[in-house]
């Protein structure tokens, strides 16, 4: 049974730390020596078994380096109200910016498993970017620059098509120290590495956040590679080859398994960009906001041709736009800005004079049944129809008015529909009371 290598007090139970404790300080990978119970610091078990046609009692190394990785997948319920909670106060962080012309932000969903730090040191051979202290999966905003750039280079190559505006000509140029630096559009917004000993160096406008990955699942995922000629890649020398480095057919397979985020995951990405300092630099990417436009077709790329995280070039971190969230975002927005809009509008009604106010609430109300008038005064009148029911309703809210401006618009329009050709109830009483109404708004000469 593998332990984790921890002090004897934690004790060996671990399910309720997060996936990135439990990958990382709390892996159970070690071996224990099934005999003696004693650690073998090692990362298999020692255990016997019987086996053979005497059915002997043998020792067997058993691997724990999948059932420790197993280990690590399993998402508590605290784990993805953490995720939500962490990509809400990013989303909220970006609209409280006071000039919402400098963020973006960008939807994405994994059509293919998404992983992402391989390379980071582990006792698995492969590692995973978990973001401390929260232990949960994350791309760091640097990988997310890395992609985009190398979007943007793609593009201002010219072979794929049109650059969507795109370049890597050094056609403008910025003062560093005391000399003229020329530098690209990719350069202005990335930034550009100087070369050793120089200072040509220049900060790009763009930021890049680091990103969350949104898991409706209950787990993360194992993928296997299975490289066949790891003596090739690791420098060794094969006996059963004669000695020979070099890869052949009879390499012997070494299942590794590395962990995953599973297809379906959803990514918010949010880019910040210095526009003062955007501005000073290429004042052109700022008018029009050409570098959202340049930015979005960055993306447009990158989901379609490169992807994200680690292993690209073979099929992982695949995305799309996630259409769902980006209709999700635009109704979001416009009742933002519907409320303030609605707030700005109170603001101002609160300054205003209580027969002012009382003149602007009644307007809508005149306008409306004005128009509904005007689409029935060519056709016959319907004494019993529903225009005279509306008209009778307006009569209503109108005599209930006392600001003198709403009254007389309102004697005027109804006057307008009260004719003897068109518009005269049969009933008797009622046109006694509709014109006594009329009396009553319109102000005698």
């Amino acid at each position: 049974m593998p332990i984790a290598a921890v002090p004897s007090y934690l004790g060996q139970d671990f399910s309720q730390a997060s996936p990135g404790l439990r990958f990382g300080m709390y892996l159970p990978l070690w071996g224990v020596d099934s005999r003696s119970g004693v650690p073998l610091w090692t990362t298999h078990d020692l255990n016997q078994r019987a086996s053979g046609p005497r059915q002997e009692l043998r020792e067997f190394k058993d691997e724990n380096k999948s059932l420790a990785l197993r280990r690590s997948l399993p998402l508590r319920d605290a784990d993805r109200d953490l995720m939500k909670a962490l990509t809400k106060r990013q989303a909220a962080a970006g609209a409280a910016r006071t000039c919402s012309d400098s963020f973006l932000t960008f939807d994405g969903i994994a059509i293919a498993p998404f992983t992402t730090g391989l390379g980071n040191e582990h006792p698995l051979e492969n590692g995973f970017a978990f973001l401390n202290p929260y232990g949960l999966p994350y791309l760091p905003g640097s990988g997310v620059k890395g992609v985009l750039r190398q979007a943007a280079r793609e593009l201002a190559s010219g072979q794929w098509g049109d650059a969507t505006g795109w370049s890597d000509v050094r056609a403008l140029s910025i003062t560093v120290g005391k000399k003229q630096v020329p530098v690209s559009v990719i350069d202005v917004l990335f930034g550009r590495e100087s070369k050793d000993g120089d200072s040509d160096h220049v900060r790009g406008a763009l930021s890049f956040w680091d990103v969350l990955p949104q898991i409706d699942g209950d787990a993360l995922q194992v993928e296997v590679m299975t490289p066949h000629q790891s003596h090739y890649y690791q420098g060794r020398t094969d006996p059963r080859s004669g000695g020979s480095s070099s890869p052949h057919d009879s390499g012997q397979p070494n299942p590794i398994h590395f962990l995953t985020v599973p297809p379906g995951c959803r990514f918010t990405f949010h880019v910040q960009c210095d526009l003062p300092y955007l501005a000073r630099l290429a004042p052109a990417l700022v008018e029009g906001g050409r570098w959202q436009l340049l930015l979005q077709a960055a993306f447009a790329h990158a989901f379609a041709w490169l992807g994200f995280g680690a292993k690209t070039a073979v099929g992982y971190g695949a995305m799309k736009e996630d259409e769902a969230a980006v209709r999700r975002r635009e109704q979001e927005r416009a009742e933002r800005e519907r409320q303030a809009a609605a707030a700005a509008d109170a603001e101002r009604k609160s300054k205003l004079s209580p027969e002012d106010r009382a003149w602007e609430d009644a307007q809508p109300v005149i306008a409306a049944f004005r128009a509904e008038f005007e689409k029935v005064r060519n056709l016959p009148f319907n004494p019993g129809g529903p225009f005279n029911e509306a008209r009778l309703a307006f009569v209503k809210t109108a005599l209930t008015w006392t600001e003198p401006r709403s009254r007389t618009a309102a004697g005027e329009v109804l006057a307008a529909t009260a004719t003897k050709q068109w518009g005269r109830p049969s009933n008797k009483d009622r046109w006694t009371e509709l014109q006594a109404a009329i009396a009553q708004l319109k102000p005698q000469p």
